[in-house]
């Protein structure tokens, strides 16, 4: 007996009013790694680029991710998922949004090295390390390159 499909998670476009929720989630989920600011996930709007957030409930964004095309690649900026909302299937629910979205172009993204449930995701849905960028986080932290060919 096959086991039921799993109803789809509900995801949004952003809107300028999510930002303050966004800059929230980002300080908590990115301690010390310079999370995004009010500023940043603006300019992201304005440039044009792709974000979609899930609502929780209570209609209070849970998570959040972000893609921008360029010509035949596209590159994740973030991903990001409440911890109390983690392990759920939500950050496979943005990834695959994103993903949708970019289409056939081959997809880059940057992930620290140490986050190995990320990683995981990540390889689960067709990315594999082509590089590693030493010290690329505000902490000083490593992380890989990864890349989803088309």
């Amino acid at each position: 007996m096959m086991a039921a499909a799993l109803a789809p998670i509900p995801l949004e476009q952003i809107v300028p009013a999510d930002i303050p929720t966004l800059v929230e989630l980002e300080e908590i989920l990115f301690p010390g790694d310079a999370p995004w600011t009010a500023e940043m996930f603006a300019g992201e709007l304005a440039a044009g680029c792709h974000y979609v957030v899930h609502r929780d409930a209570a209609g209070v964004v849970d998570g959040y991710a972000g893609i921008s095309l360029l010509g035949d690649e596209a590159e994740v900026h973030t991903i990001g998922v409440r911890p109390a909302a983690q392990g759920a299937g939500l950050g496979r629910a943005l990834l695959r949004a994103l993903l949708a979205h970019a289409g056939d172009r081959r997809i880059l993204l940057e992930v620290r090295t140490d986050n190995a449930a990320a990683i995981a995701l990540y390889e689960s849905e067709g990315f594999v390390i082509v590089g590693t960028r030493r010290r690329y986080y505000h902490s000083g932290a490593d992380a890989y390159t990864m890349a989803r060919p088309r």
